[in-house]
């Protein structure tokens, strides 16, 4: 692993992840029955390595209420388990052209993944125990990258009482569904690759 010293969300961790598979976007390179999923990201990955710049994405009112209240999620981890929370711009897996963005790094083994949701999300998360399935590519693939042996996953909701403001549930690795995941990765960076090739060399009139 390597990792860079950038500030989330600044214009150098954009330049970092442009044409880099990362793991908020695992999913869809896993997304095998929703091709145009798939596809979407694919393309945008494309055009990414063709430009040599991030391109634009979508960014809806529950995203952009998530990356402010990041900050305030970690420090409600860090009060309630009693640990100290490292923060890193950008993991890079050692080879690949894929990495991740961890919103913490905990002791030598560990990490933390933030969710910033609304109160009924909360309580649905409470109610059902473990974690969102939705979110299994991206805190295995946050493990697979930086090596660790678990990651935290937290769902913050501060409209909410204190002892129902955090939600942690520790996943440990599953190196199954890794060395699957993995697999797949590698197989989604060839075709990228070879669609940039594809599109250097072509002529339009």
């Amino acid at each position: 692993m390597r990792t860079f010293d950038v500030v989330q969300g600044s214009d150098e961790w954009k330049a970092l992840r442009a044409g880099v598979a990362t793991a908020s976007e695992f999913s869809s390179i896993l997304a095998k029955g929703q091709g145009k999923t798939r596809a979407a990201y694919m393309r945008r990955m494309v055009a990414e390595r063709l430009i040599g710049a991030p391109m634009e994405t979508y960014k809806n009112a529950h995203m952009v209420r998530g990356n402010e209240q990041e900050p305030d999620g970690r420090e409600e981890y860090v009060v309630r388990t009693m640990t100290l929370v490292d923060t890193i711009g950008f993991a890079m897996h050692d080879t690949l052209l894929a990495g991740s963005s961890p919103d913490g790094l905990v002791g030598l083994d560990g990490g933390l993944e933030i969710k910033s949701v609304i109160p009924t999300t909360q309580l649905d998360t409470i109610e059902a125990g473990g974690y969102p399935s939705e979110h299994k590519a991206q805190i295995q693939g946050n493990l697979w990258i930086t090596g660790r042996q678990w990651w935290d996953f937290a769902s913050f909701c501060p409209l909410m009482p204190a002892n129902l403001r955090l939600y942690t549930f520790r996943v440990e690795r599953d190196e199954k569904y890794i060395q699957e995941l993995e697999t797949e990765v590698r197989r989604f960076l060839v075709e990228v690759e070879q669609a940039v090739n594809k599109f250097r060399e072509r002529r339009v009139a």
